[in-house]
This record gives structure tokens, C-alpha cells and sequence, in this order.
């Protein structure tokens, strides 16, 4: 096996597939990049049983080959090089790398041990572009849970159907909801990424550029870029999210998204850092938010200008995840819309964000 290389080429994959290798693999083999050489392509792949990652090179070569490389290591080697062409060669079960500098070994595996990426089966397929991905992903992860016992709310819900798709991620506190109607699939069906590879796929991914993904019932494969990603889904029944978001919210303010955020940012260092509670006053004369720690006698108000319409509220929540997601937001004005103090606030864009986005935060209950 011999093969030569550009160096900044090579380090630009290694460092993506370095973010799947785990510090506590289940496997030793893992802890390995699988070289594996057929000509003038070479793939490199890392995996953790559940997600695996394949980049394709161009490489000068007339060989083939198969080998398991130490991920840390050769990333550290690779890294430390200027921009050179590399030359690999393998010497029984040594890998030796040739630079300008001089020349330098490491050992390898058997590739053949390294585990193969499952074949997806009677899969669907849904073509879209890499940018409409990239949006979904940075409107929804937010919101997933980090509680592993709530195992389906550590992922994405994808639905997909004929008349567009919807994107769904919460952790019971906040929920995001994104549907765009010009994505559609020719057969209803629904299924949960896990947070994971979305990570991943959020820093491969290139702005432009076009994607295609292939699923069946527990599988998916993301291809883009000469890059391959394919995950276990999560396995399990989705919460019915739209029982939580209330039919009618005829209390609704409308206000600049930036001005809100600096104001809830304002008064959130004043409140109980273990509830984060802040209070709204909502009334025809003015909007007011309070709030306090009274174990520190903390204590701070803000009256801001609005547009407010409806009835008096008065209503909790919990400003680091009001923080969170107006921060999600890009549109200048943004609607909150309530309808009682036990029932959740919904915030919605006034300008269009590739789609209808709606965002739901949970109140807290208020003492008397």
C-alpha cells in the first residue's frame, strides 16, 4: 500500500472524522481511522458503532490496501506539517510517512477487523439542499433534551409527507417547530436523529451544495461533498408535541427580537440562578418584567416599550430558556403570543426564516 498526498488535504478530513472518536470506545478498533486504499481514491472512516463517517481523497496511487491507523496520533503528525505533499507506505505492520523533513513510522491494524457501516434496506430517499439541512439543524438542536432517559427527545423528529416537512425538537421546558412546505417526500413517514451526528453534520456541512438522504426504519445515510455519514435512529414514539401548543393565544405582544433579548439578558442576572424566574406584567398601559432572589436580595424591573393586544397576564418563565431562544431567531420583530398563565408562550419570526418556525417556551407556575 503506497500512496501520495497533499497535507492540508489530508488534515481537512481527519479533523472532521475526529469528532466521532470517543475517549471511551466499546471497542478498541475504534480508536482507529480505516485507511483503505482503491487507487487513485482514498477512504477514511471513523465510527462509534452507531454513526460512521467516510471521507474520499484524491490521492496519486495505482494500489489498493486496507488498514487501521491510531486516530489521535496521525491527526497530531498531520497537523504539524505545512502544506507538502506526504508519502505513506506500509512495511508489514509498520506505516511509514515521508515528508520534506525526514520520515516517520507508526503502527497499524488489520483494516479487515474495523466495523463495516450497516447497508440500508427498502430505503426512501430525500434530495434537498445542504443550506436548508444546515437551517434545520441550528433552529432545532437547541432544543433537545440532554436526559437520556427521555431517550426520544435527545433527537430531531423528522416528518416528512406530500405536502411538506416538519422538524421537531424539545426537552419538555422549550419546543422548536419547523415546517417547510416545498420539502416533500411521495409517502408519509417520521423518524428521530439523534443529536449526535447532527452535531457532526452541523460542521461538515458546506453552505452550498445540494444532499442526499437515504433512511429505512433504523438507519440513515447523509451523502454530500464526497463525504458519507450514516446513524442509528432512535428507536421509540415521539411525544404528541401539539398537545402542548395552545389552540388560541389571544394575548400577543409584538416587539424587536434584539431589544427583547437585551432587556431579558438585563434583567436575568438578577434572578434566582437555580429557577431563573422572571415575571411579565402584560396590561394595555404597560409591559413590566420583575424579578428577584431573595436570597441574595437581588432585585431588578424594566418597563420597555410594546405593542401589546389583549387582556391582563400576569405569567413566569424561565428567562435562560427565553435567552436561548430568541437567540435562535434571526428575524427583526418577533410575535409572543399567551393565552393563560398555566399554559405555554409561543414566539413566532414576522420575517420569513426558511419556513414557518414556531418556539414554544413553558411557563412557571407563580406564587401568589
Amino acid at each position: 500500500m503506497k500512496f501520495i498526498v497533499s497535507s492540508s488535504q489530508l488534515l481537512t478530513q481527519l479533523k472532521i472524522l475526529l469528532g466521532l472518536i470517543s475517549s471511551s470506545n466499546a471497542l478498541p478498533i475504534l480508536d482507529n481511522f480505516l485507511f483503505e486504499l482503491q487507487g487513485d481514491q482514498l477512504i477514511i472512516t471513523s465510527s462509534d458503532l452507531e454513526t460512521t463517517i467516510s471521507c474520499k481523497t484524491q490521492v496519486n496511487s495505482y494500489t489498493v490496501g486496507k488498514i487501521a491507523v491510531p486516530a489521535r496520533l496521525i491527526t497530531d503528525i498531520i497537523k504539524n506539517f505545512d502544506e507538502q505533499t506526504l508519502t505513506f507506505s506500509t512495511r508489514r505492520d509498520t506505516l511509514e510517512i515521508t515528508s520534506e523533513q525526514g520520515s516517520y513510522s507508526l503502527p497499524f491494524q488489520n483494516g479487515e477487523e474495523f466495523p463495516k457501516a450497516p447497508i440500508l434496506e427498502r430505503q426512501n430517499l430525500l434530495l434537498l439542499k445542504t443550506n436548508t439541512l444546515l437551517k434545520v439543524i441550528n433552529k432545532t438542536l437547541f432544543a433537545t433534551s440532554s436526559d437520556e432517559f427521555l431517550l426520544v427527545m435527545t433527537g430531531v423528529l423528522f416528518q416528512l409527507t406530500p405536502e411538506g416537512s416538519t422538524f421537531v425538537a424539545t426537552d419538555a421546558h422549550q419546543l422548536v417547530k419547523h415546517v417547510i412546505k416545498d420539502l416533500k417526500t411521495e409517502k408519509i413517514t417520521e423518524f428521530i436523529l439523534p443529536k449526535k451526528p447532527l452535531k457532526l453534520l452541523k460542521n461538515m456541512l458546506p453552505e452550498e451544495g445540494e444532499l442526499t438522504i437515504e433512511y429505512n426504519e433504523t438507519n440513515t445515510r447523509f451523502i454530500f461533498d464526497h463525504q458519507i455519514l450514516t446513524c442509528q435512529l432512535i428507536i421509540g414514539k415521539y411525544p404528541n408535541y401539539e398537545t402542548v401548543i395552545p389552540k388560541e393565544s389571544n394575548k400577543v405582544l409584538t416587539i424587536n427580537r434584539k431589544l427583547f433579548l437585551r432587556i431579558l439578558k438585563r434583567i436575568s442576572i438578577f434572578s434566582n440562578k437555580t429557577t431563573n424566574k422572571i415575571c411579565f406584567h402584560f396590561n394595555r398601559d404597560q409591559t413590566k418584567i420583575i424579578t428577584e432572589d431573595v436570597d441574595f436580595s437581588n432585585k431588578a424591573q424594566e418597563i420597555f416599550p410594546f405593542d401589546y393586544k389583549g387582556e391582563d397576564i400576569t405569567i413566569g418563565f424561565n428567562s435562560k430558556f427565553m435567552i436561548e431562544i430568541l437567540s435562535h431567531l434571526r428575524s427583526e420583530e418577533i410575535i409572543f403570543k399567551m393565552s393563560e398563565p398555566h399554559l405555554a408562550g409561543i414566539l413566532i419570526p414576522l420575517e420569513n426564516e426558511e419556513g414557518e418556525v414556531l418556539m414554544l417556551v413553558m411557563p412557571i407556575m407563580l406564587n401568589d
